[in-house]
């Protein structure tokens, strides 16, 4: 059977260069001309040529969640990148190849062809990038079975009919029915906990420890992509996944800049308020703030193996795995008696999630750190008014 074929327009701005950015992004049936897909985010402060590099990483994922064995086309204006992702033209500047390893990443090179195009063709892109721009907002729609679901950060989701006319059946949704869940034979109803750790910094990328002795560094574009695919994933809850899960009604966040940016974002996409809370904030590294290990190994040697090992072990100056373990064991209590039937969202650190995790199910402190939490993943756990607890999941990804 051959290969389905897609193409992806895409287009990215900055009004100053650098200068406020953002970028568009969308996929379509090259045979209707049916949008399938659309993409888009404010980048801060960047260059044109990185938006433009940025959308086109998007556009690549986007197509890719719709058939990761597709033939692409990308068609784009800007003729920089489409010479240099074609390979006729050098990539000389650091963040341009980065992205364009990511773009190749994504979908193999011999899977792709570039075509430039005027910019009067490219005006839904355009409006896409543009529309990120003016609103400072993230953009992740979907159109499933010809119907648009408007899946964009800006309140929960609503029928909409994209480009075209586009007629047919309402998305299914599946009746709730739990799954494997422990048996609790008085029927009482739980309040579930959904859990997502913030998405990546340049702290992540730079494997440096970032605690919540200072208000930490902010997302990366990455990080912003993978906080609105995060957003997606949770709002699915209840609905088409972990569906005996009550729909979330309430969210809040440790007072970090990346968990607030991170739950900006799910708050736009659910149409929620965010709540700060300063008892789920990371753990307080101390003087241990913005090194890497290799740093922390040449000035403590051996103590952060220790502070690893021993989870009663403190950073110097700061905390350890127990004390975060006592912060989350309150604020966690405190959500159960706020009231049961409810689903809670709470956006927070690694440290935080395996803590939260181990006082769930109650594992030994010392085996909390052996819990991997990726950026931007997604854990549930269930708490009874009786003190029974469940884990529903684990870092489950969200797709970025």
């Amino acid at each position: 059977m051959p290969a389905r074929r897609l193409v992806v327009e895409t287009d990215g701005g900055s009004r100053g260069n650098p200068g406020p950015a953002g970028y568009g992004a969308l996929v379509r049936d090259p045979g209707s001309g049916t949008v399938l897909a659309e993409r888009a985010d404010y980048l801060g402060i960047v260059s044109n040529n990185v938006a433009e590099y940025s959308g086109l990483v998007a556009g690549l994922r986007a197509a890719a969640e719709i058939d990761p064995d597709a033939l692409i086309d990308v068609r784009m204006d800007s003729r920089l990148v489409v010479e240099q992702m074609s390979g006729r033209w050098k990539i000389k500047h650091a963040d341009m190849q980065r992205l364009a390893a990511q773009a190749r990443a994504v979908v193999p090179p011999e899977r792709v062809t570039y075509t430039w195009i005027p910019r009067a063709e490219n005006a839904d892109a355009d409006a896409l990038a543009n529309e990120a721009m003016d609103q400072h907002l993230t953009v992740v729609r979907n159109y499933v079975a010809g119907r648009g679901q408007d899946t964009a950060d800006g309140g929960s989701p609503v029928d909409r009919t994209p480009p075209g006319d586009r007629v047919g059946a309402t998305p299914f949704v599946p009746e709730r029915a739990p799954t494997g869940a422990p048996m609790h034979f008085d029927g009482a109803e739980p309040v579930t906990v959904v859990l997502v750790r913030h998405g990546e910094t340049p702290l992540t990328v730079s494997t440096a420890y970032s605690g919540s002795s200072v208000p930490g560094p902010p997302l990366t574009a990455r990080g912003r992509e993978q906080a609105a695919r995060a957003a997606e994933l949770v709002e699915r809850i209840g609905r088409d996944v972990w569906g005996d899960v009550p729909d979330p009604s309430e969210l809040i966040a440790s007072p970090m800049v990346r968990t607030q940016e991170t739950a900006g974002v799910i708050g736009r996409r659910l149409g929620l308020p965010v709540r700060v809370e300063p008892l789920f904030a990371e753990c307080d590294f101390g003087e241990w703030e913005g090194l890497t290990a290799a740093e922390i190994e040449v000035r403590w040697p051996g103590e952060l193996k220790l502070w690893h090992d021993d989870a009663s072990v403190r950073a110097p100056g700061g905390e350890s795995i127990e004390d975060v373990g006592a912060r989350m064991r309150s604020a966690l209590e405190a959500v159960r008696a706020d009231g049961i039937g409810r689903t809670v969202v709470v956006v927070t650190h690694s440290v935080s999630v395996r803590s939260a995790i181990g006082v769930a199910i109650g594992a030994n402190s010392s085996a909390w750190a052996r819990i991997r939490v990726a950026p931007a993943s997604v854990s549930i756990i269930r708490l009874w008014a009786d003190g029974s607890s469940e884990v529903t999941v684990v870092g489950a990804p969200s797709g970025a």
